[in-house]
Parts: structure tokens; sequence; C-alpha cells
């Protein structure tokens, strides 16, 4: 069932394989309701289902925001737009036209999950051009006559990342900006995935969440987290150790892969099989030791990071 976790704001389980507290939308209520993340296209059924329950009828959801266009985030998209033909759909620039077109989108993805696309994910439909909104920094979506979130342009994890405020009730919408957080394992681990993870551009996103000095972080994997301010410190702080690590393995000539497993494999108490197993699945050290060799091969190093996040404090 959607959860009421502020003023006017649900979270919706998207369910991807099934799985709960996985992978998070969020209604924004309102005389204009606003959608923040689809999940993926195995995700349709139970996110409709979600908004049904919600009270929304076909004609009712105003419109759908990504934060960015990876399939765990917006791979409903087109089914969710048939579903509500009133309402636009914001993504960032360089997500607009894979939404319009998702081939190119579809084929690396089947690239990066292999049969996982099909038995987990699925793929996408594509949305009517004319429906698509471009948005970026400055911008704003409505939520209702009197009250709009607004978007805050934040790469790093990938090139088409936006972030949300709402400051009705002082939430940002993280996406994957600040990592994953699965409530159960209470570990946060970043998302660093090829193709265009940046550090520098990810440190300098979440610095940008934090001079809206929000009440709290809206995790897309997975919910709402109090302590806002020292969550964005811990997330700078976990980009900048990964990205240390990753580094001084790939100048070494070491194995990103297994300085990252030996660093950050955790025994957790208490923690599920399958909730790690989960974990892993959305968010693996491979892909993530992928994103940051990537990174690396471009000319990447650490040496600003930490200028980049004037707040923090080392532990």
């Amino acid at each position: 069932m959607a959860r009421l976790i502020a003023d006017g704001v649900y979270e919706i389980d998207t369910k991807l394989g099934g799985w709960d507290h996985l992978t998070a939308g969020y209604l924004l209520t309102g005389d204009a309701p606003c959608l923040i993340e689809v999940g993926s296209q195995s995700s349709t059924k139970a996110v409709l289902d979600e908004l049904e329950s919600l009270g929304l009828g076909a004609d009712d959801l105003a419109s759908v925001a990504v934060t960015h266009i990876h399939l765990d985030h917006a791979g409903a998209l087109g089914d969710i737009a048939a579903a509500f033909p009133k309402a636009d759909i914001y993504v960032h620039e360089r997500g607009a036209r894979h939404l319009a077109d998702p081939e190119r989108l579809i084929s690396s993805a089947a690239m990066v999950y292999g049969e996982l696309l099909d038995t987990l994910y699925g793929r996408m439909t594509p949305t009517a051009a004319e429906r698509i909104k471009v948005v970026g920094d400055g911008d704003y979506v409505a939520r209702s006559s009197g009250r709009r979130v607004e978007v805050i342009n934040s790469p790093g994890h990938a090139k088409h990342h936006l972030g949300y405020f709402d400051p009705q009730s002082g939430l940002v919408f993280t996406g994957d900006a600040a990592g994953v957080l699965l409530p159960e394992v209470r570990l946060l681990r970043p998302a660093t995935p090829p193709t265009d993870f940046d550090l520098d551009a990810a440190l300098t996103s979440l610095e940008k969440f934090r001079v809206r000095n929000p009440r709290g972080l809206a995790f897309a994997h997975y919910g709402l987290f109090g302590s806002p301010l020292d969550l964005l410190d811990e997330a700078m702080e976990a980009l900048i150790t990964w990205a240390e690590v990753a580094e001084r393995a790939y100048r070494a000539e070491r194995d990103i892969v297994e300085e990252l497993t030996a660093e950050f494999t955790v025994n957790l108490e208490g923690a599920s099989a399958e909730a790690l197993e989960r974990f892993e699945v959305l968010n693996s050290v491979h892909s993530n030791a992928a994103g940051l060799k990537l990174w690396l091969d471009r000319g990447g190093s650490t040496e600003h990071a930490r200028e980049i996040a004037p707040h923090h404090h080392h532990h």
C-alpha cells in the first residue's frame, strides 16, 4: 500500500522483480498531481494499482517526472503515459530523445543486464514526443496552482540526472545521486555505474541538494530518511572513498573489482541474504567498478574531491 510519508507525499513501492522496498516512486498530491519515478516496465501494474487505490483516474495525473532514464526509474514510462493521457512527462534534455525512441537505450541495457532485461526489468514503450517536456536547473513542475517542485540538475551518477525539491514537504527526491540506501540493510553505497559516472559532478550535485536545507531525503532505493545533512555527508564520503580505492588500484594496475570488494564487502549483521542479493542486483560492485574505471580512463581523479565537499568532515 502507498504510504503517506510527508504532507501530500505518498511513497509507492514500484516492486522491481516483485521485491518489496527496492524501488520507489513518489506521488505528490494537489490539484495537479505529480508522480516522481515510475519504476521499470515490469513495475507497471504495481504502479497503476497503487495510483488507482489513491483515487487517481485516467485524467487525474498532471505530470510524471523522472530523475533519469535508467530502466529501474523510467522503464514503465511509455506504459504509464498511455494510462494517463493528460500527463506531461518531465525529463532531462539528454534523456528526452531516448524516451521518444528507446531503441538505443534498450540495446545498451541488454548489454548490461543480459537475460535480466526481460526477466526482471522489461523494456520501454516509446512516449509520444509532444508529451515530453525538457527541464533543468531553475525549472519547476507544478503540483497544484500554488505549489511547485523545483528541478535540480544533478549529474554525476548519469549525465541525464535530475533531483527534485518540494518546498512544501521539504523533501529532496534524490534518484540515485546520493547512492542506494536500503532500509533493512542501513548501508549506503554510492551508485557509480557506466557510462558517464563523474565524481566531481556527483559531489557538486549533492552540494546543490544541501543548500536547499531539506527536511528529508527521499531515495529511489529506498524510501525517506531524516538527518539529511548528515546523510549527504555520508553519501559524499562514500563516493570519495570508493573513488579513492578505485584510483589507487587503477594507478597500481591492480584489479579494481577485487580491491573494492575487499574494501567494501560488509558482513551485515541482521541483513537477510535476500536483502543483500537484491542490493547486489541493483547496485553491484562490478557495475560500480566498471563506472569508476571508465571515469579514470577519461582522466578522472580524486584530486579536488574534498575541496568540492567543503562541509564534509572526514570521520
